[in-house]
């Protein structure tokens, strides 16, 4: 049998560009080469598509030089990427295509999209799942119709900032300080504050209307955070729970990849019937966004009353040595090539159906 090829997208125009990096260089090393040959496009944050030639040029940087334009083309009759370099065309066919892009522009469902309409296998959640998840204050719309507990929410638009006092006003109506304020749609932690006061409240708003125009405010559960990770199509599973040791006051962007003092614990001691309780939950959550492929569902084990509380969804989970989604499953004895073809398979078969 000739190998397939799988295309590797990283990088791209969010917040967390340098996280797709590395997470792409661990995906790319736990291909089989036995069994595929990896076509690597790398986007840059201003939004050019890129061909690049070696695995190493990621980690270096050296992508970013590439004269080479690589896009992923619409048209259906050409079922792979465009190499364009000058007056030179060509076109290199693609199996699956593997985006590895975390953030807008990569996981809320705008690639998944350009894929459906290629009609080109790819790995990981639809449209409709990636936007809504990708969306906090749509997701918390859609748990709150499951009977799993989540924080108390009130969605913002950021032209109503123009009228703050009453915004205010009705953040505060429904939820008691500290208050957390995040973008609707950034990705890690970008843009999140707390709020102890109204005068927080205000501040931590436009900074928050600085990455989206969507802001979710919610209500402060003091707690253990506890992750776990979903993998599979029209048969989910989920794995075990691990347990999130943030140095700062919450887990934000430096305290997930810049401070060492942070840690993650794979298989904490919890009381009895939580963890079945957190998995349960998680592939609930999965299949009510019609998830597919694979996704983090990230919860909270409240203080004092040992409750499970859901705090959100990811859909491209980070793949980095210290990301939690691969950690997960290689203590549930898949090791991480094992789990980039599962989730190639995964893939191939949506189409297929």
């Amino acid at each position: 049998m000739s190998k397939l090829t799988v295309a590797v997208l990283f990088g791209g125009q969010s917040s967390e560009h340098e996280v797709s990096l590395v997470s792409a260089n661990t995906v790319v090393t736990n291909i089989n080469r036995d069994l595929y040959d990896v076509a690597l496009i790398g986007i840059t944050k201003d939004g050019r598509w890129l061909h690049v030639e070696k695995q190493e040029d990621i980690a270096s940087g050296e992508w970013l030089n590439s004269k080479t334009t690589a896009v992923i083309s619409p048209d259906t009759s050409q079922k792979g990427i465009l190499l364009i370099n000058g007056s030179q065309v060509s076109v290199q066919k693609v199996d699956v295509v593997f985006p590895v892009l975390h953030g807008l522009n990569g996981e809320d469902g705008t690639v998944q999209g350009l894929l459906e309409l290629a009609k080109i296998p790819y790995v990981g959640c639809g449209v409709l799942a990636s936007s809504v998840s990708m969306d906090k204050l749509y997701t918390k719309i859609i748990v709150d119709t499951l009977g799993v507990r989540q924080a108390k929410f009130v969605g913002v638009y950021a032209e109503e900032l123009d009228k703050m006092n009453e915004v205010v006003l009705r953040v505060e109506e429904k939820i008691e300080y500290p208050v957390f304020i995040k973008p609707s749609n950034a990705g890690s932690s970008k843009g999140v504050s707390k709020a102890h006061n109204r005068d927080e409240l205000e501040k931590g708003l436009f900074e928050a209307a600085k990455h989206d125009r969507k802001i979710l405010c919610e209500e402060t559960i003091t707690g253990r955070e506890i992750e776990c990770a979903v993998l599979g199509g029209r048969d989910v599973k989920a794995s075990g729970i691990g347990e999130i040791k943030a140095a700062a006051e919450f887990y934000d962007f430096d305290a997930k990849y810049n401070n060492e003092e942070s840690k993650t614990i794979i298989g904490p001691e919890l009381p009895e019937g939580v963890e079945e309780q957190v998995r349960e939950a998680a592939v609930k959550i999965f299949k009510a966004v019609d998830g597919h492929g694979l996704s983090r569902v990230d919860f909270f084990l409240e203080n004092g009353t040992n409750e499970i509380v859901f705090n959100e969804i990811n859909t491209l989970p980070g793949f980095t040595p210290i990301s939690m989604y691969p950690m997960l499953w290689e203590n549930k004895g898949f090791s991480k090539e094992r789990l980039v073809e599962k989730l190639i398979q995964l893939g191939l078969a949506r189409y297929q159906e």
